[in-house]
């Protein structure tokens, strides 16, 4: 079996505001000449375009989706909200929440972003892919049941993680979420489940700044299914593997899913725009290899990514495409030209041993 791609052109066509990078233009807010929001189609173009070229498209088994239905978005937002959301895209756009304005037909393609989400999920569970890649846009990490936020219309892994519930194709699920901004909407969603561990790897107070804080653990049933990793900005590539070593791989182990979904957002790459984490390809490739031995392990290797977010389009590309060949098991490497640089910038020893210590703090309050 191949590594599954989900994707669609109609995704690509999702728009925003008149924004100027986070501000709504008007006042004193002059428009950017290239306009709109950081979240834009290009990031995820670029990198379907780079597996064209490298040609590591060919060995992936690629295939679009319909949309979420009603019934499965049902499973997680309200009625109203859906109504709302449905009514506003059809009658020229708008926005619901915090920087999550859509265009015409806005709902439409959330559904489909959605959807491809769903469709990956499903494919892996029934055996159809060995592991799978959803480029879902617009994302979905930060939309709670009720309430869209930061660019994220409808909750596309917890709609996924439903449906596979619904089909009975599971008992237990495992997100884990390596976007710089943490996954509150994900956490808020199953906070009180004891059937779903979430586990967010986030710079600490990016955003959403309220929330992410590693006291958060979960409710009721849910109690101690909830794991924040709020990380110092600038701790680079070192924190990531260590925070996997100490903290992800303990959890994930201890849990047992019987499939991991991983938040896959590049925003921690070190020359993103919304993001100060110093990560670079390498971290990316590095992170995807220790979930996927974790799933095979835990899972019979049943892993899908769904792409979050990440907004430096020239070094998304190759953080995604370092992702894909570690997935497929590619020998196809795209050389990332921004490696060398980064590697330069990461911390020095002591610098990189602090921020192991604030990990360890954490590992050992939780005492996995």
């Amino acid at each position: 079996m191949a590594t599954g791609f989900w994707w669609d052109e109609r995704c690509f066509w999702h728009s925003g505001g008149n924004y100027a990078f986070l501000s709504p233009v008007g006042g004193l807010v002059q428009p950017l000449a290239a306009g709109g929001l950081p979240e834009n189609p290009e990031t995820k173009r670029r990198l379907k375009n780079l597996l064209e070229v490298t040609g590591l498209v060919r060995e992936l088994d690629i295939g679009s989706a319909p949309a979420a239905t009603d019934e499965d978005l049902r499973r997680v937002h309200p009625a109203h909200y859906l109504e709302r959301f449905r009514d506003l895209s059809n009658t020229g756009g708008g926005e619901l929440g915090e920087r999550t304005p859509f265009g015409p037909g806005g709902f439409d393609i959330a559904a489909l972003s959605a959807g491809l989400a769903k469709a990956a999920v499903m494919a892996v569970l029934e055996g159809r892919q060995s592991n799978a890649y959803a480029l879902s846009r617009p994302p979905g990490h930060h939309c709670t049941r009720d309430r869209p936020m930061g660019f994220c219309l409808l909750a596309n892994i917890a709609i996924a993680v439903e449906a596979a519930f619904a089909a009975k194709a599971v008992e237990r699920v495992a997100v884990l979420d390596w976007d710089v901004h943490h996954g509150n909407g994900t956490e808020a969603i199953f906070y009180d489940r004891p059937d779903v561990l979430t586990l967010s790897l986030h710079q600490d107070r990016n955003y959403p700044w309220r929330t992410g804080g590693f006291k958060d653990r979960g409710t009721g049933a849910g109690a101690g299914r909830n794991i924040n990793l709020p990380l110092a900005p600038g701790g680079g590539h070192d924190v990531y593997m260590h925070a996997f070593h100490r903290i992800v791989l303990p959890a994930l182990g201890s849990f047992r899913p019987d499939l991991i979904i991983v938040a896959c957002g590049y925003d921690a790459s070190g020359v993103d725009p919304l993001g100060r984490m110093l990560a670079t390809s390498v971290t990316f490739a590095e992170m995807t290899t220790m979930a996927l031995e974790a799933a095979t392990e835990l899972c019979a290797g049943r892993l899908v990514l769904v792409h979050e977010g990440g907004y430096s389009e020239a070094h998304v590309p190759f953080c995604g495409h370092a992702v894909l060949e570690r997935l497929s098991g590619s020998a196809i490497y795209a050389e990332d030209p921004l490696l060398p640089r980064l590697t330069a910038q990461q911390p020095d020893e002591r610098i990189a041993a602090f921020h192991r210590t604030l990990v360890d703090e954490m590992a050992d309050t939780l005492d996995l």
